[in-house]
């Protein structure tokens, strides 16, 4: 089986609060052996002065953060464009579909921005969004 499991912000700060419905999600990509994924440009979202930094380490450990690369920038660059979106409101967004996109089979988005992340993979079949 092939897919990944991302998170945006939300879905990464309920994760690191250990909220019950992430942790059901978490469980079951660990579960399906799936990996568990954000992108590197989420951590400037979800870094916040009351933090619980303990808490962050331990929760990304548990995940894979893939950088942003040329290559990923790009590609959010297009999705933008495509979606008729603009950088200054949904970059770290496009950057997370971008990086989604980058995984191979089928990917589940989980977000508090149901919106604007189907806007931007809805020529995507292979994405699934789910509101967090």
């Amino acid at each position: 089986m092939s897919g990944a499991l991302i998170l945006d912000s939300e879905g990464l700060a309920k994760a690191v609060q250990r909220d019950r419905a992430i942790h059901e999600w978490l469980t079951a990509a660990r579960d399906a052996d799936l990996p568990v994924i954000t992108s590197a440009a989420v951590l400037v979202e979800v870094v916040h002065p009351r933090i619980n930094d303990a808490a962050l380490k331990w929760t990304l450990s548990r995940l894979r953060v893939e950088p942003v690369t040329q290559s990923i920038a790009q590609s959010a660059a297009a999705l933008l464009r495509t979606a008729g979106l603009h950088g200054h409101k949904c970059a770290v967004d496009a950057m997370l579909c971008a990086t989604a996109l980058a995984q191979p089979g089928r990917v589940t988005i989980l977000t508090s921005d149901v919106e604007d992340i189907t806007m931007l993979t809805t020529d995507h079949p292979r994405v699934t969004v789910e509101k967090v």
